[in-house]
Parts: structure tokens; sequence; C-alpha cells
């Protein structure tokens, strides 16, 4: 087993408290997330985890949005209980008395960083390995039931102003894309949870375990240039159509009926060609409120179908 499925696994079995009353404490997937933000955006940029201001900031951020508000929150919790999954190291003060830290002030004066394992660490460099650690986690402990969907995407809403407004403060669009890999990670997992899992082009559903899925959650309009990852803006696309329907291989009517380009060549001798769908009808959500937006899809069109 290679080391992303390993750490993908490990990501996805976190041990947390669980109870019927006070649900599922997510210390550890927040200070997971927190780390990883860091790290997608060149705070943190060696393997040394410190209990900077930025980090206190950023765990405290998603803990407002997603943490147990049954539970207590405060980085000290999981900065200590982390070392318990294998991956997560500390190197302690010389003075440090062996008691876990009450407070985050206590844990500052108690602990010099954090390290990850290596190979862990070199995984969360590449952008590629850090999206799918990132699905796993997010995979494991955010719901995917239908009543419980309006809280995935409540997270989008609530870094929306937050990034558009400083994209247009500062003016730097890959700073912006950095620090939107964590709402990325939730846009995917809302979309394919709204889809149940399936490919709203050919059907396909492929579960490779609880956690991981071949479908992912595509954005119509792109996210690199409107920075859009609300539920409107998305549908469940298997890798192979994902693929296709951002080179404009394919787009969708307003009817919700799939075109395909003209100008397209292929050969599939092994399953259903992409020129036989044409016409047919888009696999929608259960609930309307989650269907692609209209006008994103006449976007799509206009701007990379290729008629």
């Amino acid at each position: 087993m290679d080391n992303l499925k390993i750490y993908s696994q490990k990501f996805s079995n976190l041990n947390v408290s669980n109870s019927k009353k006070r649900g599922t404490a997510l210390h550890k997937p927040i200070l997971i997330l927190s780390v990883i933000d860091l790290i997608s955006r060149d705070v943190i940029n060696d393997n040394e985890i410190r209990v900077s201001d930025e980090l206190i900031e950023t765990f405290e951020k998603y803990w407002q949005i997603i943490g147990s508000h049954s539970y207590t929150g405060g980085l000290h919790y999981p900065f200590f209980h982390l070392q318990s999954e294998g991956f997560w190291h500390l190197e302690l003060k010389p003075d440090f008395n062996g008691l876990q830290p009450k407070t985050t002030n206590r844990l500052k004066k108690s602990v010099e960083y954090a390290y990850l394992d290596v190979e862990l660490f070199e995984l969360l460099q590449d952008d590629l390995s850090r999206k799918e650690l990132l699905d796993a986690l997010i995979g494991a402990f955010f719901p995917d039931i239908d009543n419980q969907i309006d809280s995935i995407l409540q997270v989008n809403q609530n870094f929306e102003d937050e990034e558009i407004s400083k994209s247009s403060i500062i003016n730097q669009p890959k700073y912006t894309l950095k620090k939107t890999i964590i709402r990325n990670a939730f846009f995917r997992k809302a979309i394919v949870s709204v889809y149940g899992c399936q490919c709203a082009f050919c059907g396909l559903i492929v579960n490779k375990t609880i956690n991981q899925n071949i479908v992912d959650g595509a954005h119509i309009k792109p996210f690199s240039q409107f920075y859009d990852s609300r539920i409107h803006n998305g549908i469940a696309l298997c890798k192979n159509h994902h693929w296709a329907f951002d080179r404009g291989w394919f787009s969708v009517d307003d009817k919700y009926k799939i075109i395909v380009s003209k100008e397209l060549e292929e050969v599939s001798p092994h399953a259903k060609p992409i020129k036989d769908f044409h016409g047919e009808k888009l696999i929608l959500p259960k609930i309307e409120k989650y269907f692609p937006d209209i006008e994103a899809l006449e976007w799509h069109r206009h701007n990379i179908f290729q008629p």
C-alpha cells in the first residue's frame, strides 16, 4: 500500500470522542484542516508546526464554523491528543512538567513545535495528494445525509464574503486560490452528496471505500475565474466525464439535456461513447434547490463548449 493510501486511511479513521448526546468531537480533524490550510498558503513551509498566532486564529475560525459546539474548543486539546494517531509528534520544551496543558497559553510554554511523519509532510506539498487527503478527512467527519447537507454548504457561505473581499482588495488571484483549498474540499463533498455519489452524465457509482468515490464535484464556471463554490455552480461527474466537461467535449442546455460536441472523435469499444449521450437528460439531485444554475450552464456553453 502506498503512502497516500495509508495516510488517507489514517485521516479517515482518526480516534475521536463520539456520543449520542454530544455528537462527534471534531478537534483533531479541525487541527489537521488548519495545518493543511497554512501549508497550502506557505505560512507553514517546513516540518515544524508551532503554536503560532496564525495557527491559533485558523483553528478558531474553523472551530466557529464547523466545530462541535457541545464540546469545549481550544487548540490545546487536539495538539497533544493527536500524538496517538502515530503521524503527529511533539518536540517538548526542556522544562515541560509532563502534564497536558489546559490552555493554549500553557501549550505555548510546553511545546517547541509539532512535526509530521516526513512522508506525510511531503504528500501535503503536492496539490493532488493534498486534495485526496482533504477529501478523505472531510468525507469521514462531515455529514452527507440529506437533512445535514445545508450545514456543509454553510461552511462555504461563511467563507464566501471573506475570500471575495480579500481577493478584490489585494488583487492576488493565486493567493485567493491557496486560501480556498478547504472551501473547495467542502464543495466537492457537498456536490457528491446531493447527487448521491452518482455521475450526473453517465450514472456511474463506484464507491472505493466508505470515504472515497470515483465521482468528483465539478465546477461549471471555473473556480479560478469566478471563485464560486456554491452548490449551484457544481455538477457531480466521474473522473472521465469531469475531464471531458472541463474541456468542452459536452455541455448541458437550459432543459438539462446533454449536448455533445460535433467535433468529438472517439473510439470506445468497452463503454458507451460520449456521443451516444447526446439529447439525454442530466441526472439531477432529488432536491430541486440543488439543481445546477441555468446561467452557469449558459456560460459554459458559450465559453467552454466546443459545438
